[in-house]
């Protein structure tokens, strides 16, 4: 049995035992079941007169939530109504996403997410996380000992330098780590109460915040070079001594800092980057499960980026080592992805490139935008992670067309704001040839008599699962193979009747046994390695699915 993850507290059948009497127990919301409370609880716990006289089964308080989150049409009031549900009830918070995960997900993550983060210090109502800033210099494993869980399993955290496609919103972008966490419990059953979201507060320049009355971080200019890795570095050292075991995600932040911290750790400690690796994988799975529809073999395929940042570069290391495993050479296969950035096709002769683009400069002439660069380079796949809307164009789309039989078009930019293009666009403007997927979600498209389902190619069907599986087998470290593996796990989640409604990604109700699937895949690498530290159970996927937390109340004594 995999002895790392201990879900006993809500998942355990054990009835619980507190010292909390009265309201104290109400305003707890890791404790309080609200009106679902028996009647002998309510006299063992004080709470007699304190709630109304019936007593509701957890189904009855789902129906209650649904029946008032319905009312909501704002996706924004929809968000804070959830999060309000989450500050008063914790078990009925997850229970309600987890029976309405397809509506639910986009308002928890992208693309409503990006919204809350924009207006963060606007609906700030309660505490959900940790904020380190550089006030906290020098003390930071002070501050962490204020975090009440003595055993926290992952940390998810961001500076705010790169929100989505939004750009620098500094302390709000608090909402992405705590968005990443609601699903790595939804998704993959993690315990809520051993995760951890922390802001880190280095200052904004954004001048928007900067003159907002309601900001609620530090007012002034981000620091940068050593001043920044100093406060990273302790961080990292404070966490990992409080919590030996606990896995750090790195995300949103900017390139210039998202390739050098992923690289300063990724071999000293259990961390990884979703951005770079994570975007990485349900790209490739999504090229997978494409080519069981258009045939071929992935180092067949020309793959032409918008977009020349972190999203592109992880996106592009996987592909290259998929090509590799398929007989190409690194060099052959690096030769296949292209990248366009704000100043063209990015080629070897051009000065002052980033060191992050270096693998991906060819030997070619400058081209000044994609469309040029499609007619030069004739790609099969066109994928979008430039974070600028609209940019796959009519003649972009046209272009792909006109190249090949069934293009494929990732348009992976969020939130839906930032999409290159639309669902609609892409079947439409193609001669509804093109096999689409986007970062947020799109609704089905009725052209004739056909309706296309478009394909989610979001993060959240990799990181949950490989964050489960690292921490399943108390793994040293989360490698490149483990994302590999993953990208492979999730393709073979897609069914045939998937690939003929035009899903290239399984749906997202089916994300708990594709995250198990997925660690399960994680593990296997990590044995293989010698990477994991936990006993080998003899069925790794079942040890895993039998202890993902279930949000259901425990009775009390």
């Amino acid at each position: 049995m995999l002895q790392k993850i201990e879900f006993s507290l809500p998942s355990s059948t054990d009835p619980l035992r507190v010292k909390s009497r009265g309201l104290t127990i109400l305003n707890d919301p890791w404790l309080n079941k609200g009106t679902s409370f028996t009647a002998e609880e309510r006299i063992a716990l004080g709470l007699s007169g304190l709630l109304p006289p019936h007593s509701a089964d957890i189904e009855e308080q789902v129906m209650r939530v649904m029946e008032n989150y319905e009312h909501l049409s704002d996706p924004l009031d929809k968000y804070t109504f959830l999060i309000g549900l989450a500050d008063r009830n914790i078990t009925l918070f997850f229970r309600v996403l987890m029976e309405n995960l397809q509506e639910m997900t986009p308002i928890m993550y992208t693309p409503t997410v990006g919204y809350a983060c924009q207006k963060f210090g606007h609906i700030y109502r309660k505490n959900r996380g940790m904020y380190i800033s550089l006030r906290h210099k020098g003390r930071i494993a002070q501050v962490l000992a204020n975090w009440p869980s003595p055993e926290v399993d992952i940390i998810v955290i961001s500076d705010g330098s790169r929100i989505l496609g939004l750009g620098d919103l500094g302390a709000n972008g608090m909402g992405i780590p705590i968005g990443k966490l609601v699903l790595y419990v939804v998704g993959a059953g993690l315990h809520p109460n051993r995760t951890l979201p922390i802001l880190l507060d280095v200052g904004t320049d954004n001048d928007e915040l900067l003159n907002d009355p309601l900001y609620l971080g530090c007012t002034h200019r981000r620091v940068h070079g050593e001043e920044f890795y100093e406060i990273v570095d302790e961080f990292v050292q404070a966490a990992t001594k409080r919590w030996p075991n606990v896995l750090i995600q790195w995300e949103d932040f900017t390139n210039d800092k998202a390739f050098p911290l992923l690289n300063r750790y990724r071999d000293e400690v259990l961390c990884f980057n979703d951005d770079i690796q994570g975007t990485g994988a349900v790209a490739l799975a999504g090229l997978y499960s494409a080519l069981r529809i258009t045939g071929g073999q992935l180092s067949e395929q020309r793959v032409l980026f918008l977009g020349a940042g972190e999203a592109a570069v992880g996106i592009a290391g996987l592909i290259v080592a998929a090509m590799v495993g398929e007989g190409l050479s690194e060099e052959e296969a690096r030769s296949r992805c292209w990248l366009v950035d704000s100043g063209g096709l990015v080629v070897k002769s051009r000065p002052g490139l980033a060191n992050h683009k270096l693998p991906y400069a060819h030997d070619h002439a400058p081209l000044p935008d994609l469309l040029t660069a499609i007619e030069a380079m004739q790609p099969t796949t066109i994928i979008g992670v430039s974070g600028q809307p609209s940019t796959f164009t009519e003649p972009v789309l046209a272009a792909m067309a006109r190249l090949n039989d069934r293009p494929i078009v990732f348009a992976l930019s969020n939130p839906t704001s930032k999409a290159e293009c639309t669902a609609e666009q892409a079947y439409v403007w193609t001669g509804e040839r093109a096999i689409f997927a986007s970062g947020s979600p799109f609704p089905p498209v009725s052209l004739g008599t056909k309706t296309y389902t478009p394909g989610q190619g979001n993060n959240a069907y990799i990181f949950p699962g490989v964050g489960l599986g690292a921490i399943a087998c108390g793994a040293k470290l989360v490698t490149d193979e483990m994302f590999f593996a993953a990208a492979k796990a999730l393709a073979r989640q897609v069914s045939e009747s998937d690939l003929e409604r035009g899903l290239i990604y399984p749906p997202l109700t089916a994300i708990r046994e594709v995250s198990a699937a997925i660690a399960t895949a994680v593990v296997e690498v990590a044995y293989k390695r010698g990477l994991a530290t936990q006993p080998k159970p003899d069925d790794i996927q079942a040890a895993i699915e039998a202890q993902m937390y279930v949000p259901r109340y425990r009775t009390y004594v």
